[in-house]
């Protein structure tokens, strides 16, 4: 029961907090003429690439993608919300379908910056699942079947965000990475969650699955598919993969695992992309301290995060 009222509460406030954050977002991305400041409230000097982050900028980051990184809410999509709301958020004077358009530009060096601190949670999901990462391990070399079945299953459901992600990675940052999509996102995640955990809690979900050697790989490429709506900022790559989870047959400590274990490559390989082609802009605006804390802070906040998700659902079922 408590299970069921912490889903239901985190499904309705990411509901309610994405349709009221949308009115706000898009009134504030209409907003033409009006020059952006920062905290301090410095002029933002139109020839300047981006403003530079502060340490303060990095940790206020870390938190919010540590807290919401396996949590069913987004970090992508709050990190996009917690830069708006900090002035770090650039608009252009192009206007697309969800209101005035991101500075790419500008905004390069602040979503890569996003993006590398997910090398936190990486850290975090290798720690909590050792075992399950050293048994894989052992399976690259020959001495663990279900080891390397695993790692196959892992490949499967992360190769269609590689073949779907990497093409359209520069259209997605330019016409979503934005406070009114990434709000939308947000609210109808919360009511999908609040749909599909309506199913489970009455028992219409077939459950066939309560441990990860159970799973087929059939179960794992739906689950890969799905995860493909995640590209979208603010639909949550957790939420997807564990709703998609449900739907094929997994219960729901075997949906948080996989996904758990699925957001390694994926993380990881965003991580890469973004640090390799972006570093020289990353450290000029960020600077390595300021990545080291953001990494750090993210790291810890969501080995915090998910262990008590976790904790939860063991201890309700």
């Amino acid at each position: 029961m408590k299970r069921r009222r912490t889903l239901f509460f985190i499904a309705s406030f990411a509901a309610v907090s994405g349709i009221v954050i949308a009115a706000m977002s898009e009134q504030d991305a209409r907003k033409e003429g009006e020059p952006q400041t920062h905290r301090n409230s410095l002029m933002v000097q139109p020839e300047s690439l981006t403003e530079k982050l502060t340490i303060t900028d990095a940790a206020i980051l870390g938190v919010v993608e540590g807290i919401t990184e396996y949590l069913p809410v987004s970090s992508t999509g709050h990190l996009i919300l917690a830069g708006h709301f900090m002035k770090l958020i650039h608009y252009s004077d192009q206007t697309g379908a969800f209101g005035k358009l991101i500075d790419k530009d500008k905004m390069e060096a602040v979503n890569s910056f996003n993006i590398v601190i997910q090398f936190g949670a990486i850290l975090a999901v290798v720690g909590l699942y050792r075992k399950r990462v050293g048994q894989m391990c052992a399976g690259l070399v020959g001495k663990n079947p279900k080891g390397l079945r695993l790692f196959g299953l892992l490949v499967v459901a992360f190769l269609p965000a590689v073949i779907i992600g990497l093409p359209l990675d520069e259209t997605i940052e330019a016409y979503l990475f934005g406070p009114v999509p990434v709000a939308w996102a947000l609210a109808i995640g919360g009511i999908v969650m609040i749909v599909v955990e309506y199913f489970y809690r009455k028992g219409k979900l077939t459950i066939r699955v309560c441990d990860l050697d159970m799973v087929t790989f059939r179960q794992a490429l739906t689950i890969g598919i799905a995860q493909i709506l995640a590209m979208w900022p603010g639909t949550s790559r957790s939420m997807i993969t564990i709703l998609a989870a449900l739907l094929v047959g997994l219960d729901m400590l075997a949906a948080a695992e996989f996904s758990f274990l699925l957001a390694l490559p994926t993380l990881m390989g965003a991580t890469t992309v973004s640090a390799v082609k972006h570093w020289d802009i990353l450290t000029q605006v960020a600077g390595i301290d300021g990545i080291v804390v953001g990494l750090v802070v993210s790291g810890i906040i969501a080995a915090l995060a998910s262990r008590v998700l976790l904790n939860g659902l063991h201890i309700t079922g």
